[in-house]
C-alpha cells in the first residue's frame, strides 16, 4: 500500500498544475490500482472513502502511508450510501485522526476560492473532479443569460460569472449548499447583482421555466449520480433524457447546452445517444462542440470501464 500511495502522488505532481489548486484527488481506487480506496485532499485535510471491507479492515496502515506520503492536520472519514448493503461495511462519517475543521474548508481552483463543507458536504465536500470542464464551459458565457441546474455550491457558477455571463441563476434542492454558493460569490468579490439562487428540484424548475417561455443562452446541467448499480440503468437513462430534454426546451436559438453525467454505467457512447433522443424529440439541431472527461487525478483503468465515469458535453443547440 505503502507503494500503491507514492506512486499516486508521484503521478498527480507530474500530471497536473498543482500551483493551481488546493484540491485534488490523491487516490482514485480501481485507476490507481487500489479498488475501493479513495482519498481527497482540501487545502490542509484529506478526506477518506472506502468501498471495500478488506480495506477497511488494513486501515492502519493505509492511514500510516498517508501520514508519510501525504501529511494533513486531519483525515476524515466520508461514507457513501449503499456500502453497508454492498460490503457489510459498518462505518459512519467522522474523524480518523488529527484535527476536525472548525467549519467549512477554503480551497482555490484555476484562480477562485471557494468554501467547502468537508465533513457533511456531497460526495467528499466538493465536485473536484469538474475542475478542468468548469475552464472549458465558462469559455463560452460571455454575455450569456444562463441557468446553472444542479449547481451544487456554485463550482461551474463562478467560472461562469469570471467568464462574462450576462447573468446566472444557480438551481439546487440543497439550501446548505446554496448558502455556499452565495458565500463564495462574496468570497470572490462576484456579489454584484448578476446572479440569483433558487432552492427546487431540477426537472420541475426547468419545466416550469419552459412552459413560462423563459428562454437561457446557456444551461449548464450536473445533476448527482443517477444510478448505482446496472439495475438502475434504464431509470438512469430516462432521467437524463428527461433533463437534457427540457432543458434544451428552455434554450434560445444558438443555445449552448452544458451537459453532464457522473454515472459509471453510462458510457459515454451512451450519453451522446441521449442528445440524440433529445433532437429527434425537440426538433432542434443538437452540434456536439467538445466532449470531455474527468481530470488527470481521476485516471481511468482500462480494465474497468466504469472508472471513466465523468462525461461533459459541450453542444450547441439550434
Amino acid at each position: 500500500m505503502d507503494s500503491r500511495i507514492l506512486a499516486a502522488r508521484t503521478l498527480r505532481e507530474r500530471a497536473i498544475d498543482l500551483a493551481s489548486t488546493t484540491v485534488f484527488r490523491i487516490l482514485n481506487g480501481d485507476g490507481d490500482g487500489v479498488p475501493g480506496l479513495f482519498v481527497d485532499r482540501y487545502g490542509d485535510w484529506l478526506t477518506v472513502q472506502f468501498t471495500s471491507l478488506a480495506l477497511w479492515q488494513r486501515r492502519e496502515g493505509i492511514l500510516a502511508a498517508l501520514r508519510l506520503h501525504a501529511p494533513a492536520r486531519g483525515i476524515l472519514l466520508r461514507t457513501e450510501k449503499g456500502i453497508l448493503e454492498e460490503e457489510g461495511l459498518e462505518i459512519a462519517d467522522g474523524l480518523l485522526e488529527g484535527e476536525e475543521p472548525e467549519g467549512p474548508v477554503e480551497i482555490e481552483e484555476n484562480g477562485l476560492r471557494y468554501t467547502v463543507d468537508v465533513r457533511t458536504g456531497q460526495k467528499t465536500g466538493y465536485y473536484l473532479d469538474q475542475r478542468d470542464n468548469r475552464v472549458r464551459a465558462a469559455a463560452y458565457a460571455a454575455g450569456r443569460r444562463v441557468a446553472d441546474v444542479c449547481c451544487y455550491t456554485g463550482g461551474f457558477t463562478l467560472p461562469l460569472l469570471r467568464g462574462g455571463a450576462a447573468g446566472v441563476t444557480g438551481v439546487d434542492m440543497s439550501a446548505p449548499a446554496l448558502d455556499l454558493a452565495r458565500a463564495n460569490l462574496a468570497l470572490n468579490g462576484l456579489d454584484d447583482g448578476r446572479t440569483g439562487f433558487v432552492k427546487a428540484d431540477a426537472f420541475q424548475w426547468l419545466e416550469g421555466a419552459r412552459q413560462e417561455g423563459e428562454r437561457f443562452g446557456m444551461v449548464v446541467l450536473d445533476p448527482p449520480r443517477m444510478a448505482r448499480s446496472e439495475r438502475g440503468l434504464k431509470g438512469a437513462l430516462r432521467g437524463y433524457l428527461r433533463l437534457n430534454q427540457a432543458a434544451v426546451g428552455c434554450l434560445e436559438p444558438g443555445g449552448i447546452l452544458v451537459t453532464c453525467s457522473c454515472t459509471g454505467r453510462v458510457s459515454r457512447e451512451r450519453f451522446v445517444a441521449v442528445l440524440g433522443e433529445v433532437e429527434r424529440a425537440t426538433g432542434r439541431r443538437i452540434r456536439i462542440l467538445e466532449l470531455h472527461g474527468q481530470p488527470a487525478d481521476h485516471p481511468v483503468a482500462p480494465t474497468c470501464p466504469e472508472t471513466a465515469y465523468l462525461k461533459c458535453i459541450i453542444a450547441a443547440v439550434e
